[in-house]
């Protein structure tokens, strides 16, 4: 089925029958709803519209801890622009493969899109990333103006660094010059011309966030956010994620 692109705003690409679907219920994580990310949220938003406008933007890696925020980014960024002709294609990291495939079938069409690889990373032993890095800069042919990159990651170089490859760095002059393994790694990253770091919350954020949530629900703070901390402890984590969790179990139980 050949997706009709003015009707549709998101698709999933299907790998073994390589072929988009589009996508008919979107999440609809709006941007006012993540906290504590301001300076992501300014410029991821800030890169896209001026992707949409046909001025210079870059492929985006957003990385951190896990739950912070990242993934929610980009769709929130998604939907607030989709309206404006943005569309947004997700792509499993085990289908890089497919990536060049996709990338011609969307290079000459008039909307813009962004490709979005979600926990984006690669073992010691994968070669996947290659095709990431023909969609990034190019081969012979230069990599199409209507498509960005956006992948969220744990990893700020996406491949393992191990103890050994910096076996081969030396300094010369006052200047540190990597050994191959590194550069390899380093290189890949280098490619995303957005860095965007996420790091875990704190206690106060957390529970600025807990309270969004629970917002017009008529609660007793101190015993809520007692139940929020429990629960945070419990997962030795306290993102944004956790807190959404949280109150879902917490909902479930009331109605319990």
């Amino acid at each position: 089925m050949t997706i009709n692109w003015q009707e549709t705003a998101a698709a999933i690409w299907q790998p073994k029958k390589q072929k988009l679907r589009p996508v008919q219920h979107l999440d609809s994580i709006d941007l006012k709803q993540l906290l504590g990310i301001e300076h992501q949220k300014k410029q991821l938003l800030s890169n896209t519209r001026r992707f949409l406008a046909g001025e210079p933007a870059n492929n985006a890696l957003l990385w951190g801890a896990r739950g912070t925020g990242k993934s929610s980014l980009i769709k929130a960024v998604f939907n607030a622009l989709k309206d404006q002709g943005l569309r947004l294609i997700e792509v499993d990291r085990d289908d890089l493969v497919d990536l060049p495939t996709i990338v011609d079938d969307i290079r000459s069409l008039p909307q813009r899109f962004i490709l979005y690889c979600d926990d984006l990373s690669f073992g010691e032993n994968e070669r996947g990333y290659r095709h990431l890095k023909t969609v990034l800069e190019g081969s012979i042919e230069r990599p199409p103006e209507n498509v960005r990159l956006y992948a969220t990651s744990n990893r700020r170089h996406l491949l393992p660094e191990a103890m050994q490859d910096n076996s081969g760095t030396r300094i010369s002059d006052g200047e540190i010059h990597y050994g191959d393994a590194v550069e390899e790694k380093i290189s890949l990253s280098d490619r995303f011309g957005l860095w965007l770091s996420f790091y875990a919350g704190s206690l106060e954020q957390y529970l600025t966030i807990v309270d969004s949530l629970f917002v017009g629900q008529n609660l007793d703070t101190e015993p809520l956010h007692e139940a929020a901390l429990l629960f945070a402890a419990a997962r030795a984590s306290r993102s944004g994620r956790t807190a959404h969790q949280f109150y879902n179990q917490f909902t479930h139980q009331g109605k319990g």
